[in-house]
Formats: structure tokens, C-alpha cells, sequence
């Protein structure tokens, strides 16, 4: 069991049945009466964002999950991958990988969470290098004035970009905001 001095972000705990993580937490000691914690924790299963309060001395559940490397090897309607320790093949239904799929390229390593032995969700590298396979074409010497464009890359999804960006060119995306963050040079 956790106390209320363990919690901390990214702490797992169980509430209500569900697995949540801690996503923010604040240590509260008013002058009158006794401490508590203040958290936002999501949902690793549905991914809603609730407030708790929880009072000092008070005994939190760790969540039964766990995390497993895997690979990325296809998808046909349903996304399959293999784990990296056992080769064990595991299909994930699109509800679980979500927005995920717009990242996701073939061989890519990822994160599965588990919990209670079923998978409930995954975890990409913060940044991906994906190709643009199609775009308006780059205009020279629009550089400095932060206008962009729409870019569609190797997984179908549609990025903005500076104007500068043409078809072939390999770009570092941010999975957490699905921005662009730079062109990088081909390692070829």
C-alpha cells in the first residue's frame, strides 16, 4: 500500500476498481486544520481527468499494471505487435491504440500497458522521424515568416509545416502534441 507521502507524477494507483495515474499533485498544509494532497489523475483505461483530495495518513492501492516492450509489426483493421522478450504476438484493438496510430511506424518500439494481464494502452518514443509523402511544393526564401502548410506523412497523418518542406523530406514529430519540430537530414 501507498501512504499520501508516496504520491508523486506518474505514481500508478487503484481507485474504485480502475488503474489511474497521477498526472499532477500539490501537498496542501493549511493553518488550520490537517494536511492532504491535492491530484489530477487519469483513467489508464478511458483516459478521464479527475480531481482528488486525498487526506494525510490516507492509504492508497498501487495499480496491478505493467509495462512491456514490444514491437510494431502491422496492422489489418486491428494492430499487431510482438513482444520483445518472448516473441509473443499480441493484437490490439484501435479503441486501445488510439491517436497512437498516427506515429507508428513499422519496427517501431513501444510500450504496452498491462493491466490485470490484459492490455489497456500503449506508450511511443516522445519524438518520431516520419516522411512527407505529399505537400504543396517549398518555396524558397519563406523562411522567417511563420506561415505553414499541411503535410501528409508516411502514416497518413497531416501535420502543418514551415513552407520550406518538401515531399521526401524526413520530419521529427512530437507524439505528445503531434507537431512538427524539425526537418532532420536522411541517414542515407
Amino acid at each position: 500500500m501507498y501512504d499520501t507521502s508516496d504520491i508523486k507524477k506518474g505514481l500508478r494507483i487503484e481507485m474504485d476498481g480502475e488503474p489511474f495515474i497521477v498526472i499532477e499533485f500539490q501537498f496542501v498544509k493549511p493553518g488550520k486544520g490537517s494536511a492532504f494532497t491535492r491530484t489530477k489523475v487519469r483513467n489508464l483505461i478511458t483516459g478521464a481527468v479527475l480531481d482528488r483530495t486525498f487526506k494525510s495518513g490516507e492509504k492508497l492501492k498501487p495499480a496491478d499494471t505493467e509495462d512491456r516492450t514490444m514491437q510494431y509489426l502491422y496492422s489489418d483493421g486491428n494492430y499487431h505487435f510482438m513482444d520483445s522478450g518472448n516473441y509473443e504476438q499480441v493484437s490490439l484493438e484501435n479503441s486501445i491504440v488510439g491517436e497512437n496510430a498516427n506515429y507508428l511506424t513499422e519496427n517501431m518500439n513501444v510500450e504496452v500497458s498491462y493491466y490485470q494481464g490484459r492490455p489497456i494502452g500503449l506508450s511511443l518514443p516522445n519524438f518520431v522521424v516520419l516522411e512527407v509523402t505529399e505537400t504543396a511544393p517549398g518555396e524558397k526564401g519563406n523562411t522567417v515568416t511563420g506561415a505553414s502548410k499541411p503535410a501528409i506523412v508516411t502514416t497518413g497523418y497531416t501535420v502543418n509545416v514551415p513552407l520550406f518542406i518538401n515531399e521526401g523530406d524526413n520530419l521529427r514529430i512530437d507524439t505528445r502534441t503531434g507537431e512538427y519540430v524539425e526537418r532532420v537530414k536522411s541517414e542515407s
